[in-house]
């Protein structure tokens, strides 16, 4: 299996499963078609992620996940139009984005299982950590961080708000497969975390929290600001994203 297959059969399948859509909101598509990047296991940026001043000593490698690993397969999920629009206005986040948020997420881990039986079908080795048993958050410190591990596949850098801008913008998920399939690391066109954000402060004013500014994201903030306020009412779901949307990285690198 090749970077082409995979590519294929994570869109396929984002194209005909049901869980990609929310009939109840007669939403057709949650998710875009897929942006995928591939890391070689063993990229010294790995080892980054330990140190203190990024993540720190827990957060694993991919060889703890799976000892033959070759390769991380990162993958960024765009939300749709449709999502993205239902979020413009200010206050609360719409039901669309919760919905996608939520069942979205749900479709995802659906796809981290397929691409992983597809890997071992294929006689390959694979493993999606955040599906694993040992994957934990401590202190909204996870022990595999997608967003990293999608920065240094090469699909984007850090923005203010902590998200990552992509080739196809900032408003959607991230996942990833550490697998033993040698396959050729695609390339980071960038040299700096936070390399493609502007700094022009608009996720600052679009965030309901407070949360964001010139400093950066006190998460602490955005945490309590979801579990107060945003899953009260509308549980079991929650979300927010205003930050993500009607913002100059939402679909794209901003200008």
């Amino acid at each position: 299996m090749e970077f082409p297959d995979i590519v294929q059969v994570m869109t396929k399948y984002l194209a005909e499963t049901p869980l990609n859509r929310v009939n109840e909101l007669g939403i057709k598509r949650i998710f875009e078609d897929p942006l995928v990047g591939l890391a070689a296991a063993d990229d010294p940026l790995f080892f980054k992620l330990k140190e203190p001043e990024v993540i720190g000593e827990r957060h694993l490698l991919p060889t703890d996940w799976l000892p033959e690993a070759k390769t991380v397969i990162s993958y960024f999920l765009p939300f749709s139009v449709e999502i993205r629009r239902a979020n413009y206005q200010p206050g609360l986040p719409a039901r669309e984005w919760v919905y996608g948020r939520i069942e979205g997420e749900e479709c995802n881990n659906a796809l981290r299982r397929h691409v992983v039986e597809e890997i071992n079908r294929a006689g390959g080795k694979a493993l999606a950590p955040v599906l694993d048993p040992r994957f934990s958050v401590v202190e909204k410190r996870s022990n595999w961080s997608e967003r990293h591990v999608a920065f240094i596949a090469g699909l984007g850098t850090f923005g203010l708000s902590k998200s990552l801008i992509t080739q196809k913008g900032c408003a959607g998920r991230y996942g990833s497969v550490v697998t033993s399939l040698p396959l050729k690391p695609t390339s980071r066109s960038y040299e700096e975390v936070y390399q493609y954000c502007t700094m022009c402060g608009e996720c600052i004013d679009r965030c309901p929290s407070g949360a964001i500014k010139k400093e950066g994201k006190d998460i602490r903030v955005c945490s309590q600001y979801l579990d107060t306020k945003i899953k009260p009412f509308f549980y079991p779901r929650y979300g927010c994203g205003k930050c993500q949307t009607a913002v100059p990285c939402e679909h794209s690198i901003p200008q």
